[in-house]
């Protein structure tokens, strides 16, 4: 991947994954011939749905973060590959708002940072306006808030503007990026 400058860019992968399902005696769906403990994963950073090797005889849970960075692995022999929305387990899918909700909530400081650094798409539409249950009433009032004092938490904004559980309104658009219902990706990386 090239820079802006020509140089070459490391590629970045995932450090950290949740756990949405696995199956213990699976096939990968990605790369043939690879067979044990299959677990799909969202990665924390990019937001990619991901599919692991777990080591054998070792338990997993649904919601765990497991580190699946280069380095140091303990719980996980190889990162198998990228997997697309449909391809991901029905479990998987049901498990899929509350552990991006979880994810969300652990990573705020990212988030809030959104709310407080968005900008308008074009003269029409903000970027806030994206996230379902923001209007031009919501964002105008985060706009003005923001101007006074930037968010700190969660908690903050829902005190000062009145949006109920930002965090799952968060979740909810990253689950819409995920599985292609939006049309336009600000949190999920393709």
């Amino acid at each position: 991947m090239l820079s802006l400058e020509g140089t070459v860019q490391p590629r970045k992968y995932e450090e950290y994954a949740y756990v949405l399902d696995l199956t213990t005696r699976g096939r990968s769906t990605t790369v043939r011939g690879r067979e044990g403990t299959i677990i799909q994963a969202i990665g924390e950073e990019r937001l990619t749905l991901l599919e692991l090797l777990g080591v054998p005889n070792m338990t997993f849970e649904v919601g765990e973060r497991l580190y699946i960075g280069r380095e140091g692995r303990t719980k996980v022999l190889s990162v198998l590959g990228r997997l697309e929305y449909e391809n991901i387990s029905p479990n998987a899918k049901s498990e899929l708002p509350s552990v991006i909700e979880r994810l969300v909530k652990t990573n705020e400081k990212r988030f809030v940072d959104y709310i407080n650094q968005a900008q308008p798409i074009n003269p029409r539409i903000h970027s806030l306006e994206l996230i379902p249950g923001i209007g031009k009433t919501y964002m105008m009032t985060i706009l003005n808030e923001r101007d006074k004092k930037q968010f700190e938490n969660f908690e903050d904004l829902q005190k000062r503007v009145g949006l109920r559980d930002p965090s799952k309104l968060m979740a909810k658009r990253i689950i819409d990026e995920i599985s292609g219902t939006a049309r336009m990706n600000i949190f999920v990386r393709k």
